[in-house]
């Protein structure tokens, strides 16, 4: 039996026994299609990893990566681990001072970037005490696998312990500096795992991989899952929904924050056909409105799974794949995952009976080691009977679904009054001419904060905002009723389709400010 719990070795133990088959292919960039078989798996980690040792890095030395999404980048990161190293992944959007910071913050002992980037990330590493600074781009070029070619191409994967560190991810630090939540292998293996049976991966599966690859959802549910299950996957770059539609045929199951199924549903060209062998779609890493949930089963005849996690925990709830256990509900994210505690508690840390909101609370072997460099911060986010308090505010219902309502940090107090913004914005999503909408408070004089509302009209229509407030004076409690109201083009999103509640409260600070 092995008793390395490396997490390369169970995802390399997963590969078919056809070394030969196709394992990836490209459908978009450079050389396109490129078709990656298993075994070009194994020895291209493999080589990367010789070099990596070749380095003599330190035990438990970081590989910060910040590159485009490509196979090869796919490859480093599985590499890293069978090095026995620690991954972090950065965000491509980030610019010269944030780098600097997660540098400076995680002291990489290498530093892959992309070529376009390297004088300027280069000298922050260098200055920063990193020794060793690679480049690699989308068109398989680069410093790191020029190295890389003059080592074998076989390698004995690291021996590593479940508790043993594999990545770091930095949160997004909406609410001050970013902190890097330590993922172990066993972590990753054991969500993997879970994730492999409930969702009813089988033989034949094929993944069309659209997702960014320095985040939890494309890296690790994604790809995690494809590996695991030994399942080709077709590999998108960049997301085009036209060309997507066109592979669909291809694939069984797909992976997307929400935004890309509203993008997949305003092409003509898209519908039962198109998804004719496609098993499961599963959404996540941003709210699902109701609207596209519904217009997308009328549309294909497919009900939308959409789940829940954090960077801290990778996935933590989801509906159900099988009937057996019970019907995917819009607006809810599902079931505690098997193995998953999940609890929701009030202000004084009492638990909150079903249907009441509170904020959630959440224990299991998917649970992260704590943030890097942290232990205050770290021991703030646990409670005394070691529960991770996630920051996040929802509800059970009786029957066991978890809805999320929103972050803590969104919740807006007014006179006293506790206001959350998923409850308001349910309302206006379901106006005539009303797209989206985001919900914020921002300082007010009186009342602490005001509750100012922004809505995203649908295509063609001019929802008007007096309209909207008095509509919504019908439905809710005055004290919950926005103040004002903005009609704007679009909502800022970071790259995951999030919404940026902090930039729209920036914008609109001082709309209450005494002249």
């Amino acid at each position: 039996m092995n008793t390395n719990q490396n997490l390369f070795v169970a995802l390399r133990d997963a590969f078919p026994a056809d070394l030969d088959g196709v394992a990836i292919e490209t459908a978009d960039g450079p050389g396109a299609p490129l078709r990656y078989r298993w075994r070009d798996i194994e020895r291209a980690t493999a080589m990367i990893a010789n070099l990596l040792a070749s380095l003599e890095l330190p035990e438990g030395a970081r590989v910060a990566v910040q590159t485009e999404k490509s196979v090869e980048a796919l490859l480093l990161y599985l590499a890293v681990l069978r090095a026995g190293y620690v991954y972090l992944p950065l965000n491509t959007a980030y610019q010269a001072a944030e780098i600097e910071y997660f540098v400076a913050n995680a002291e990489p002992s290498v530093v892959v970037c992309a070529k376009k980037n390297f004088g300027w990330v280069s000298k922050i590493a260098f200055q920063a005490g990193t020794k060793n600074v690679f480049t690699l781009d989308d068109d398989r070029t680069g410093t790191l696998l020029d190295r890389a070619a003059f080592h074998a191409d076989t390698h004995e994967p690291a021996q590593k312990s479940a508790d043993d560190l594999a990545a770091i991810l930095y949160t997004s630090g909406t609410t001050g500096r970013s902190k890097g939540a330590m993922l172990t292998h066993g972590n990753l293996l054991s969500n993997a795992r879970v994730l492999h049976d409930y969702w009813g991966w089988k033989q034949g599966d094929v993944l069309l991989h659209v997702l960014p690859i320095f985040h939890v959802h494309g890296l690790f549910v994604a790809s995690h899952g494809a590996l695991l299950n030994g399942s080709r996957m077709i590999w998108f770059a960049r997301f085009d929904p036209a060309e997507v539609v066109k592979r669909l045929p291809e694939a069984t199951v797909f992976m997307g924050v929400p935004t890309l199924y509203v993008r997949l549903l305003a092409e003509s060209g898209f519908g039962r056909e198109a998804c004719r062998n496609m098993r499961l779609f599963i959404a996540g890493s941003a709210p699902l409105l109701i609207e596209t949930f519904v217009a997308f089963r009328e549309r294909t005849g497919h009900t939308i799974l959409e789940r829940y996690g954090m960077s801290e925990t990778i996935m933590l709830t989801s509906n159900p794949y099988h009937a057996k256990d019970g019907e995917r509900r819009g607006g809810t994210v599902g079931f505690p995952l098997p193995g998953v505690g999940l609890r929701v508690s009030d202000d004084n840390g009492r638990p909150c009976p079903a249907g009441e909101i509170g904020g959630i609370e959440v224990k299991g072997p998917n649970v992260f080691k704590g943030y890097w460099r942290m232990p205050e911060k770290t021991k703030e986010e646990f409670t005394a009977d070691g529960w991770f308090k996630t920051g996040d505010v929802g509800k059970v219902d009786a029957d066991g679904y978890v809805t999320i309502v929103g972050r803590s940090k969104d919740l807006i107090i007014t006179g006293g009054y506790n206001v959350y913004p998923a409850e308001i914005e349910g309302y206006l999503n379901e106006m005539p001419g009303v797209a989206e909408s985001a919900v914020i408070g921002v300082p007010h004089p009186d009342f602490g904060e005001g509750v100012v509302a922004v809505v995203v009209p649908k295509a063609g229509a001019q929802p008007e905002p007096a309209a909207l407030v008095a509509e919504l004076k019908s439905k809710i409690a005055n004290f919950k009723v926005p103040k004002h109201c903005f009609v704007v083009d679009a909502l800022p999103r970071n790259t995951m389709g999030k919404v940026q509640k902090k930039e729209l409260r920036e914008q609109h600070s001082t709309l209450f400010r005494s002249s």
